[in-house]
């Protein structure tokens, strides 16, 4: 058979709210309003939005001594402070790098490949330059099929502009005026 426990009534909610304003801790409240236990305070008060209060700096507001007495104890309390973020860095806006005469370079120029070349999926094979021509959603579409260099997906023509050097690409696109 189990007691019933008492719910939390206008009465006993007032009770929590003036003990918790004087000071008393979550334990010595659920004492004295009964019935609850220091876990239920602590849920309530976190429910009701009570303010937090201060930690104190040394010993316990209240202590034992060795036969048992309580007695009060006078303690000194800490102020707390919001932390606070360290300021962040100022932006330093960098300059851009000075724009250097580079040398012109050949853009790739367009491979002509007769139309007897171009081939569908279904007859593309390992040893042919599947580099893709046309739009994928078209029924045009094909891919290069010439000649693959050996170890590559791509012709010669077709490797060449895949495969740029580092240095190449970063020029390129300063010339393109991207940084």
């Amino acid at each position: 058979m189990t007691e019933a426990v008492p719910s939390w009534t206008d009465e006993r909610v007032e009770l929590l709210r003036r003990l918790w304003d004087d000071g008393l801790s979550a334990s010595q409240i659920a004492l004295q309003i009964g019935g609850v236990s220091r876990n239920a305070v602590i849920g309530k008060v976190h429910r009701l939005g009570l303010a937090g209060r201060v930690k104190p700096i040394g010993p316990a507001a209240q202590g034992r001594r060795k036969d048992g007495a309580i007695v009060e104890i006078e303690m000194e309390t800490a102020i707390v402070e919001e932390p606070t973020l360290p300021e962040p860095p100022a932006i330093v806006a960098h300059r851009p790098a000075p724009d250097f005469p580079l040398p012109p370079t050949p853009a790739p120029e367009p491979v002509a490949l007769a139309v007897s070349e171009r081939v569908t999926i279904m007859d593309l094979r390992d040893s042919m330059c599947r580099w893709p021509m046309g739009d994928p959603t078209s029924p045009e579409f094909r891919f290069c099929g010439a000649r693959a260099i050996t170890g590559l997906p791509y012709c010669t023509q077709h490797a060449q502009v895949a495969y740029q050097p580092a240095a190449e690409r970063k020029r390129d696109r300063r010339v393109a005026g991207f940084r």
